[in-house]
């Protein structure tokens, strides 16, 4: 099999670091590669240098003539001046992006809701990474790369993402700390860490699996490491995940590895910790109404939240998920009903905002200035220093200014003060933003035995799954409704929404210069008067664009034939501008015909 690209002992540094040393790999036409590693290890930089955007210190990289790249920086290139329409369409014409199945899928997928007349300027952080990702797909490449393209997509979205690119034929290298994600899409993971470059068959799961024999094999000195690995490998044996045909490693050997490995959490007695933490009642929504705007989010909802509660919150952007959490936090005020709290809750709020920090500050001393130690539920004691190292802050950055940290770093130190404070209801909006997979599983370790109510919205569907008991969801209808079977049950419940003609975004129809919604909905039964009516507006349509291409052809054989007579190319260029007008027209009309007949 040919190789797009080909990275022959390639080496990077950036000051005295080196990020990769002598690395050797290739893509293959058609691939698709999930990179994996841990903040800061190289994984954007590999990205760069395999495409040409950054030289490599040493060493070659090559790749076949005329090859077409799409690549998804975690920034992006979007011209404020322009508009959604010329950001993402180019210069397309309407009835050529809605004429093509794939096309519509793309744009009514991703900019739902977002007006194709919006200026670039005005949209948000997530309306911009949407319209980015919704160019590049609408691009014909014979390599895609993204750099952490699920950060602002809801559980729907990444779904349809993940589908969309395991049907393209297009080679695929992805960044992503979506571990679902990348079990669905990915034939083969790539760990980046200490300069080197591991690749490991399949997906995330996969990935897992052999990681952990290969540590075993090697009786790795990093016990926790291990156990964490191992651990996490026990939940997709026994979790959501499991019940899908997406692992792909053998079942005897993982059997065999996890055999004496408890499940993730003894949930009975985290409840009984709780309840002896928290009393009965934690926190009660009641008859509450909450509008954000002129959009009502919440209508006479009532909702209870009990000690050792773990739940999941899902719903589209713009749905209310930010909205119920400060209701919860009580940051947040209902216009009618009321919230009300237990008297013994210690409660922290996880917002998506990176908290302000002196930046002259260290990171031990602050942390230490919570506290010097924390008790577990287990009644052991863990130090400050050990609490930093277990989220990835050690040697230097240990003693590291706060205004010198990455984000990524900045979002775990928000996580540490938070949990330092020992609280018994947790709230976490987006709590995977900025986190790569091993501080996940950090916290997903933290989360399995603290007992407490936990509240989280996440778009990540792996991390809801993984650290929450029940799902709920916000549906547009006013209340907060459970989800027996999880997210696979709110995908099924939107898709037979939008089925049914429902919004496909939070703010209703799609209003004016809007994309529609996805086809497939207006469907006539074989036989019926409206499919003999589609029919025949298509017969009748086609002789009208077969009458108009005719004329087209003589006006602009008359303009080629009348090159000096300026005032007849206007009058001529008049009509054709006249005729193109009425052929798009009939054109969307033919569109919607064709939709009725599938």
């Amino acid at each position: 099999m040919a190789n797009l690209i080909n990275l022959e002992k390639v080496s990077k540094a950036y000051g005295v670091r080196p990020l990769l040393s002598e690395v050797s790999l290739g893509i293959h036409v058609g691939e698709r590669i999930g990179i994996v590693g841990r903040n800061g290890d190289g994984k954007t930089t590999l990205l760069e240098v395999m495409t040409g955007l950054e030289e490599p210190d040493s060493g070659r990289v090559s790749m076949n003539r005329g090859v077409e790249i799409g690549y998804l920086h975690q920034g992006d290139e979007l011209v404020d001046t322009h508009s959604v329409r010329e950001a993402v369409l180019g210069g397309r014409a309407d009835h050529e992006w809605l004429a093509d199945a794939t096309m519509r899928g793309v744009v009514s997928e991703l900019l739902a809701g977002i007006s194709l007349d919006r200026a670039v300027l005005g949209l948000s952080g997530g309306e911009r990474r949407r319209c980015s990702l919704a160019a590049l797909l609408l691009g014909e490449h014979d390599l895609i790369v993204l750099d952490e393209p699920t950060n602002h997509l809801d559980v729907e979205a990444v779904a349809w993402l993940a589908q969309h690119l395991v049907a393209r034929a297009s080679a695929l290298v992805v960044v992503t700390h979506d571990r679902w994600f990348l079990d669905e899409v990915c034939q083969t993971t790539w760990e980046v860490h200490d300069g080197v470059v591991d690749s490991y068959e399949g997906g995330y799961a996969s990935f897992v699996l052999a990681k952990a024999e290969r540590q075993r094999q090697a009786s790795a000195s990093e016990q926790r490491r291990v156990q964490l690995v191992k651990k996490e490998l026990a939940w997709l044996r026994r979790g959501a995940p499991a019940r899908t045909s997406k692992p792909k490693f053998r079942i005897d050997a993982a059997n065999q590895l996890i055999e004496d490995v408890p499940p993730p959490r003894d949930r009975l007695e985290l409840q009984k910790f709780a309840a002896q933490r928290l009393g009965k009642d934690v926190v009660d929504i009641e008859h509450a109404d909450l509008a954000r705007g002129e959009k009502q989010l919440l209508t006479d909802a009532t909702w209870r939240l009990g000690p050792g509660d773990r739940v999941g919150i899902v719903g589209v952007n713009g749905a209310g998920k930010t909205s119920v959490l400060s209701l919860i936090a009580g940051t947040l005020a209902p216009s009618a009903g009321r919230v009300k709290h237990g008297r013994t809750i210690a409660m922290e709020h996880l917002t998506q905002a990176i908290d302000e920090v002196d930046p002259d500050a260290r990171v031990l001393p602050t942390i230490e200035g919570i506290a010097r130690v924390t008790r577990t539920a287990t009644g052991s004691d863990i130090t400050a220093t050990s609490m930093l190292e277990r989220f990835g802050f050690t040697g230097d950055k240990l003693t590291a200014r706060l205004g010198d940290l990455s984000g990524g770093e900045r979002r775990r130190f928000q996580l540490l003060k938070l949990l330092l404070n020992e609280p018994n209801v947790l709230l976490l909006d987006e709590p995977t933003n900025d986190l790569d997979i091993d501080t996940l599983n950090v916290l997903e370790d933290f989360l399995d035995g603290w007992p407490g109510t936990l509240v989280v919205v996440s778009h990540d569907r792996y991390f809801l799954e993984r650290v929450t008991d029940s799902v709920w969801a916000l549906l547009g209808d006013g209340q907060i409704s459970m989800l027996p079977r999880g997210v696979d049950e709110y995908l099924e419940r939107r898709a037979a929404s939008l089925a049914q003609g429902g919004s496909t975004s939070p703010s209703g129809g799609s209003g004016s210069g809007s994309v529609p919604p996805p086809s497939g909905s207006a469907k006539a039964k074989a036989g019926s008067a409206q499919e003999r009516e589609a029919r025949k507006a298509l017969a009748r349509l086609e002789k009208q664009l077969a009458r108009i291409d005719v004329r087209e052809k003589e006006l602009n054989d008359q303009m080629a034939a009348n090159l000096t007579d300026f005032d007849l190319l206007a009058d001529l260029g008049r009509q054709l501008s006249a005729l193109q007008d009425e052929k798009d027209a009939f054109e969307l009309e033919w569109l919607e015909a064709s939709e009725v007949l599938g």
